[in-house]
């Protein structure tokens, strides 16, 4: 007979215990799993969470005359005076060697012109960047503006303005179409006529200037503080700001859960681990006088101890798959009530990491047990029959 048939008979003849040993790994694996889950979706939530604030770094020029307004300008008496940055600095963004760690580029140019006869603030942009770094930004009933000729209206100014969809509004001698409407944000962003880059420089007559560059790094990718680095060692000219309070907060956040999930995951590892090694310990010593038999028709130490390690294994290898389905079965419980919109992660790998985190615990636990039956002298084993 086989010693993995005897395995598996031994573990049918004893299902009470088999069952003791196959749910304790089961428990051990199904929160091992449930909280790297759980840490995996929340921080997949952290990382969507912080893209919607928009920009975590700035560029502006480096001016002691310019203080701080609209996304770190001043706009004092409607005017950002005369330092500005280059349409030829986005190439010199685009060039760091962090390129690959920032998600949006986005850079404005804002004036004071004069629209119905009132001074309102313009600003220029590249739509769909600005709108993707922006997420916040609604148009009711419209669209960004696509060309040179159309253009958005905050809240405020379209009040002020007495603005409506498709109506036309001359700045300089140049007519703008109004395509939507900016929902109310309550920030400064209501107080804007919004229309494309190339349009904006020429109303301004400021062909090739920015008056800032707004730019998001995606989270998990290089340090905020060394995209920082680089942007300020390619435009020396220009001030690079990060706005640290936001990015770090949430960052810190985040490594505080994965730090205190991993702590769990140790804590149940050995746990788990201690209750392989008493069940097996139990079922060697209750197995005294069968192990004496087994070594006196003919089954060698290492016979003994490779039976134990296979039953060890084979409980542990049905706990691993059990384990695995019951910890996505309690992430999937418990997500919605710790993070609302956040989305269960599927990772591949971790069904067989949790499978191979069984084995590999039911075997190391089992180990000096299986020693321990391997050493067993089979005329002591057999004296007492």
């Amino acid at each position: 007979m086989r010693l993995r048939t005897i395995a598996l008979t031994n573990l049918w003849r004893r299902k009470a215990r088999a069952a003791f040993l196959v749910a304790g790994i089961l428990i051990g694996v199904g929160t091992v799993v449930s909280l790297l889950t759980l840490t995996e979706s929340m921080t997949g939530q952290a990382k969507a969470t912080m893209e919607t604030y928009g920009a975590n770094i700035l560029i502006a020029p480096d001016t002691k005359d310019v203080g701080l307004s609209y996304g770190g300008m001043s706009i004092g008496g409607l005017s950002v005076g005369e330092h500005f940055l280059r349409q030829g600095d986005l190439e010199s963004v685009d060039s760091i060697p962090a390129r690959r760690s920032i998600s949006v580029i986005a850079p404005e140019l804002v004036g004071a012109v004069t629209a119905k006869g009132q001074r309102v603030l313009l600003m220029g942009v590249h739509p769909a960047a600005e709108f993707k770094l922006k997420s916040w930004w609604s148009v009711d009933a419209g669209r960004p503006p696509a060309n040179g000729h159309e253009l958005v209206a905050g809240a405020a100014a379209a009040k002020a303005l007495r603005l409506q969809m498709g109506d036309y509004v001359t700045i300089a001698g140049r007519r703008f179409t109004v395509t939507g409407l900016l929902r109310e944000t309550g920030a400064q962003d209501d107080q804007l006529l919004i229309a494309e880059l190339g349009a904006v420089q020429s109303v301004l007559g400021k062909p090739g200037e920015l008056t800032l560059i707004q730019v998001a790094a995606e989270y998990g990718a290089a340090p905020v503080d060394e995209i920082v680095r680089q942007l300020g060692a390619a435009l020396p000219e220009a001030k690079v700001t990060a706005m640290q309070e936001v990015v770090k907060s949430r960052l810190h956040a985040v490594d505080q859960f994965k730090g205190f999930s991993y702590a769990i995951v140790g804590v149940v590892v050995g746990i788990e681990a201690l209750v392989v090694f008493i069940t097996m310990m139990g079922s060697v010593n209750e197995r005294t006088h069968e192990i004496g038999v087994f070594r006196a028709i003919g089954f060698r130490r290492v016979h003994i101890t490779r039976l134990i390690l296979l039953e060890a294994v084979v409980a542990s290898l049905l706990a691993g798959v059990l384990g695995y389905l019951t910890g996505m079965g309690v992430t999937y419980a418990v997500l919605p009530a710790v993070a609302r919109d956040a989305q269960v992660a599927w990772t591949p790998l971790l069904s067989v990491a949790a499978i191979a985190l069984a084995v590999v615990i039911g075997a190391l636990a089992s180990l000096y047990p299986a020693l321990h039956a391997g050493r067993l002298d089979p005329t002591e084993a057999l004296r007492a029959l």
